[in-house]
């Protein structure tokens, strides 16, 4: 489980972030969630330089490493008790799947990958954007898995360690298809506040929240983000990322992002009982039994099936209110078009 739970007591999350719309949570009796280990990944380093400014006077290992220090540093200022862990704290190398290993070791409750974006021959792409662990939608989105996903040629052995893996090749990620993320509602979270953040500046323009088959999100057994800074390709871009000044304002970002995600968790809420929340919104009908965790449901958790004499209807979430449902149904209608409310008997 990605927290530790005061006395034992079960906690389930009933509500995904709709655009910027806080998340809702709602746990049986009242829960208390301590966010104690969060491991900062800063992309790259050593013989693997990252992306690298025209001019050859700016390496992303450089830039991700002095922000990821700082953003460990505003974190462990205000919360003594957080233990916060990085892959790296000096220019080393260090493989994609030991820096999820890592986090894994040490029972992270989060991991944040910090990364800088580049085009080439493209001054026109700028901005921010996070991403969480899924299937790439668009050709673009792809590029971006390829170009951060090819660092594993670097390593000894990668054939053996990521099971065949061609970060080249379009079919390679059809494993990820197969990948169901425990983690993505929490995920999704923190990537829309880290986005959130981030536009107030200095890198304004928000490209929004991503989803990808990324390799250093693959393993991770914990809500787990890869955010992209700003990009060395773009001019205006670049000037904020060689400013040091600026560069303490993105881990400052990240870390505001951070906190709003950490009260967020660790309120103590109460949970109305079943007759209560009779709200639901149907996501499908089927005529066969779907185990929970099936790739039918895109990742969307909770959902359950009800009977119906021979038809099996498939709900997300449990609501209080049609008001309350309406709140989500934007979301669960990216994954499900013709998703609609329905009240339970």
């Amino acid at each position: 489980m990605p927290f530790k739970v005061r006395r034992f007591l079960l906690f389930v999350f009933l509500g995904l972030f709709s655009g910027h719309n806080s998340l809702t949570i709602i746990a049986k009796e009242q829960v208390g969630l301590q966010l104690k280990t969060i491991v900062i990944d800063p992309g790259h380093g050593g013989k693997d330089a990252g992306c690298v400014s025209r001019d050859g006077k700016t390496l992303e290992k450089d830039v991700v490493l002095d922000v990821a220090l700082q953003l460990g540093k505003l974190i462990k200022d205000k919360y003594p008790d957080i233990k916060v862990i990085y892959t790296r704290s000096t220019d080393k190398f260090i493989a994609l799947d030991q820096r999820a290993a890592i986090a894994n070791r040490n029972n992270a409750d989060l991991f944040i990958s910090i990364h800088v974006n580049s085009v080439k021959n493209n001054n026109a792409a700028k901005g921010t954007e996070t991403w969480v662990m899924g299937m790439h939608k668009s050709e673009s989105n792809f590029e971006v898995c390829k170009q951060e996903n090819s660092v594993i040629v670097l390593e000894e052995d990668y054939g053996s360690n990521y099971q065949g893996f061609d970060p080249k090749n379009p079919e390679s990620y059809i494993i990820f298809s197969l990948l169901q993320n425990a983690h993505l509602e929490q995920s999704l979270y923190l990537a829309d506040k880290i986005q959130t953040q981030f536009s107030k500046g200095p890198i304004k323009k928000d490209r929004g929240i991503k989803q990808g088959g990324l390799l250093v999100l693959w393993k991770c057994t914990m809500p787990a983000v890869l955010t992209e800074i700003g990009f060395m390709s773009n001019s205006e871009d670049l000037k904020s990322l060689r400013s040091a000044t600026q560069r303490q304002k993105m881990a400052n970002g990240i870390f505001q992002a951070v906190q709003q995600y950490k009260q967020s968790f660790e309120t103590v809420v109460e949970l109305p009982s079943p007759a209560q929340r009779p709200y639901r919104i149907q996501i499908f009908a089927s005529s066969k039994k779907i185990a929970p965790g099936d790739p039918s449901f895109k990742g969307l958790t909770p959902c359950e099936g009800i009977a119906s004499g021979s038809i099996y209807k498939y709900m997300y979430g449990k609501y209080t209110s049609e008001e309350e449902a309406r709140k989500d149904l934007p979301y669960v209608r990216r994954y499900f078009p013709e998703a609609y409310i329905t009240k339970v008997k």
